[in-house]
């Protein structure tokens, strides 16, 4: 009895033991209170920049230069390559055609450099954390449509000629 008594007095007290581990709270965090709306982004607008105007005037004015030339260069290619279409590598047709492809890559690499040009203009204006500006973005798709219309050429009239 005397062991019923002690039980009865102590089991009541086991319960009340108080667990010291941290567990994490299941109230909810800052984060899931914010909600799942996008959150509101000013654009900023580009001020106009007559001194960048001014360059990409220039720029336009040589992908122009730039796509005239290569046309031109990229008919006479045309001819000698259709020249060099069977004939022996080395020979005197073959070699017109190499030399004309030669002068096709230069007018590329003047297409790329100006496309580097204009990536830098563009990379230097979010370096300086400025907002982009309207008349870039079209002008570097067009010089990189020339660049990729020029290497297509090139390829293709390459692909044309013996392999040395």
């Amino acid at each position: 009895m005397k062991m019923l008594w002690l039980s009865a007095l102590v089991l009541p007290l086991a319960a009340c033991a108080h667990d010291a581990t941290p567990y994490p709270s299941l109230a909810p965090r800052a984060v899931e209170k914010l909600g799942f709306a996008e959150p509101v982004v000013t654009v900023a607008e580009a001020k106009p920049d007559p001194a960048l105007d001014a360059r990409i005037d220039a720029w336009q004015r040589q992908l122009d230069t730039i796509a005239k030339g290569f046309a031109a260069d990229a008919a006479r290619t045309e001819t000698a390559a259709a020249r060099a279409r069977g004939q022996a590598v080395g020979s005197d047709a073959w070699l017109d055609a190499q030399s004309a492809l030669a002068g096709l890559d230069d007018w590329r690499s003047q297409a790329s450099a100006l496309l580097t040009d204009i990536d830098l203009a563009a990379s230097d204006r979010a370096a300086a954390l400025l907002p982009v500006y309207p008349a870039l973005a079209p002008l570097r798709e067009r010089a990189a449509a020339e660049g990729e219309r020029q290497a297509q050429t090139i390829d293709r009239l390459q692909a044309a000629l013996p392999a040395a």
